[in-house]
């Protein structure tokens, strides 16, 4: 078996892309050098099914029982498996994980956020929390609606770290609208 160790880029990256090697073969960012901050993101997830749905879930009536709670558990273990998950993540030491969701007519919006005190962001926290969750209340309203979607995965801020603070620009000033479940 051929080895290929190519360290004519002291950075180790492809035009930029931090998790490519020269050779264009994957790499996990080497981190050691970056300053230790608090970090923290929020990502959604958006559920969309039927109003009569909907108001089971809001009234906890659904046949398998209160979706959101088990929802949010399963985003924050979701949050804390992330590494697991995703080949090329770091496996980070999370301080707080929180998931609410936001109940419109004929959508669940997941929102969840994640925050650490380390060298790397949690922005992929915050998303496989939110997608998990969302995962989550499709699989507790599928026996009602088998039609059920799940979209709009996405960051909608993030904080710390060398880049500094962003957020998703919105049209109404606010990522969703609904009430906080």
């Amino acid at each position: 078996m051929d080895v290929v160790n190519d360290t004519s880029d002291p950075a180790g990256m492809v035009g930029g892309l931090t998790h490519l090697r020269q050779d264009g073969t994957a790499q996990m960012v080497d981190v050691s050098e970056k300053a230790v901050t608090t970090r923290e993101a929020t990502g959604t997830a958006t559920v969309h099914s039927t109003s009569e749905v909907l108001a089971l879930l809001g009234a906890g009536e659904l046949p398998k029982g209160d979706a959101l709670a088990v929802a949010r558990v399963a985003g924050i273990m979701a949050a804390k498996k992330t590494s697991e998950l995703i080949p090329l993540c770091h496996p980070l030491p999370i301080s707080k994980v929180t998931v609410d969701f936001e109940l419109g007519p004929d959508t669940v919006v997941v929102l969840a956020t994640v925050k650490t005190r380390g060298v790397t962001g949690v922005e992929m926290e915050a998303l496989t929390a939110a997608s998990v969750a969302a995962l989550s209340v499709y699989d507790m309203i599928k026996a009602v609606d088998k039609h059920a979607v799940i979209s709009g995965i996405q960051v909608l801020a993030k904080s710390g770290g060398k880049s500094g603070d962003w957020v998703l620009p919105t049209s109404s000033g606010s990522p969703s609208e609904g009430s906080r479940a």
